[in-house]
């Protein structure tokens, strides 16, 4: 069985963080089950936060900008649909015979 990854918001990210350093008496655990994020992840967020002041996420794949990542995204959705358009072909073929 996988597990399927947990996606958070930025904003979510620096508002664990936030309250986690404001909040010295919690332990992790209670901040971890508070939130149900793991151990790791709330030691990440808040050694992000406390170097930069924010949360800044990579996303996924190295792009250089937004509009960089719309076209991979746009590219791999046309690809899509034309392997979906030839596969329909051949069924008509078959279908048609």
């Amino acid at each position: 069985m996988t597990m399927k990854k947990r996606k958070f918001t930025d904003e979510f990210k620096e508002e664990v963080a936030k309250y986690a350093l404001s909040h010295p008496q919690e332990t992790i655990e209670e901040l971890t089950s508070k939130f149900d994020i793991s151990q790791s992840s709330l030691s990440k967020w808040k050694l992000n936060y406390q170097k930069s002041g924010q949360i800044v996420s990579r996303g996924s794949g190295n792009y250089a900008s937004d509009e960089a990542k719309e076209i991979a995204r746009l590219k791999k959705e046309l690809q899509d649909h034309k392997d979906a358009l030839a596969i329909l072909k051949k069924a008509m073929g078959i279908v048609t015979k």
